[in-house]
């Protein structure tokens, strides 16, 4: 499985973002599994999903903090990869 996203180093503290779709955060069980899911992959870290609205308008679920931080980033600052997880 492929999947999107940037591990993230910002005033000592690192965090994953992982792009999702809408479909995800629409609700609030699926953002828990998901998460959980990806902890294997980026432990010790919290982890950030970024789902698109149908404007193209990022979202962003998870730590408070990060979540505020990441509304001040353009999404093309984000340095994102393609991670392949199994």
């Amino acid at each position: 499985m492929k999947i999107q996203g940037a591990v993230i180093i910002e005033q000592g503290v690192t965090f994953a973002i992982v792009a999702v779709k809408q479909s995800v955060t629409n609700y609030t069980s699926r953002i828990i599994s998901t998460r959980q899911q990806l902890q294997y992959f980026f432990p010790n870290m919290p982890i950030i999903l970024m789902s698109l609205d149908s404007n193209g308008t990022p979202h962003y679920y998870g730590r408070r903090d990060i979540v505020e931080f990441l509304k001040t980033v353009r999404l093309d600052q984000i340095p994102w990869k393609e991670f392949h997880i199994y």
